[in-house]
């Protein structure tokens, strides 16, 4: 009972460890390195499948008549916006290349990419305001459509993308991480509500189905930066950026909520990340060594989120 209570006090973390050490163990014993081979497609198709669930359980407890923007969403756009500029202009001004660029490159995509579609799980666990998040999920996903094709071009000149093609191939991947579940929760919440009551009666299910993602995230991550072309020496010059960035981002989505007492979700808003599309961005356009910037930063943030979410449970504890 103590070993269960612990994992799900620790959900998270337990699932980030996880991830890693059957990374391991697969890698470094070599008889089990044929199944690790096999299983690799297996884990990748079932990581969106994941989270499908996970959004998917989420939206049946959404009320859809109350998503609207409100006036932090603007602030912390506008705050994404104008650092994803403060970072362009360090590129260019100083004219970096080499691993300076890399370097640039991985905070930048910490900080381009859209709110993370699971925020609203972290959000509705810290006691967050459901409703305001799923609305600033989809306005986050905008302002990084928008973004990315102005950006990356004039970073890496041979970068092969135009901003129309880029705009809807982003806007795709919202509409079916987002949009889809969406809708099939909109119809069971309103046609099959008993499916829907069964559904939301099962307590913290869309966070332990974001758990078994993260395992999955976790161990991935673990994957590309041990297979990271560089030295160790580099590989912890971007962990530690990705570590103070995680924390700048929390930190300043936190004071900004604090003005609308919105505290819980524009911290999450703005320091939770959507790393995987981070990951695949770095891959596709930029250095591939920068995809580790995104990897890091999702370990610090999920930490952080336990955190949250374990001193959210200690005060609850308190107040009973």
């Amino acid at each position: 009972m103590q070993i269960l209570r612990f994992i799900k006090d620790w959900t998270l973390p337990v699932a980030i460890a996880t991830g890693i050490i059957i990374y391991l163990v697969f890698a470094l014993i070599p008889v089990l390195d044929g199944f690790a081979t096999a299983a690799n497609p297996v884990f990748q198709q079932l990581l969106p499948v994941f989270m499908f669930l996970v959004l998917f359980v989420t939206f049946c407890k959404v009320d859809f008549h109350k998503l609207r923007p409100v006036a932090w969403h603007w602030w912390i756009g506008l705050f994404q916006v104008l650092t994803v500029g403060a970072i362009m202009a360090l590129i260019i001004c100083f004219n970096l290349t080499g691993e300076n660029l890399i370097l640039a490159e991985a905070v930048l995509t910490c900080i381009i990419c859209p709110c993370a579609s699971a925020a609203a799980v972290v959000t509705q666990k810290l006691g967050g305001n459901l409703e305001e998040m799923t609305t600033y999920t989809f306005i986050s996903n905008f302002i990084t459509a928008l973004l990315i094709p102005i950006c990356f071009p004039i970073i890496d000149k041979a970068a092969d993308i135009h901003f129309f093609e880029a705009f809807a191939l982003i806007l795709y991947k919202v509409f079916t991480v987002l949009v889809v579940p969406m809708i099939l929760a909109y119809i069971v919440k309103h046609h099959a509500k008993n499916i829907c009551q069964r559904i939301t009666s099962i307590k913290d299910l869309s966070y332990y189905l974001w758990g078994c993602s993260l395992l999955i995230v976790s161990g991935t991550t673990m994957k590309n930066i041990l297979h990271a072309d560089t030295s160790i020496t580099f590989l912890l010059i971007i962990a530690v950026s990705s570590l103070a960035l995680c924390l700048f981002q929390f930190g300043c989505g936190r004071a900004i909520g604090s003005q609308f007492n919105q505290t819980v979700n524009a911290g999450q808003a703005l320091g939770q990340k959507n790393t995987a599309f981070a990951i695949w961005i770095a891959s596709t356009y930029l250095s591939p060594l920068s995809s580790v910037g995104p990897g890091c930063y999702i370990l610090w943030q999920n930490i952080i989120n336990s955190w949250e979410i374990w001193e959210a449970q200690k005060t609850a504890k308190l107040g009973k």
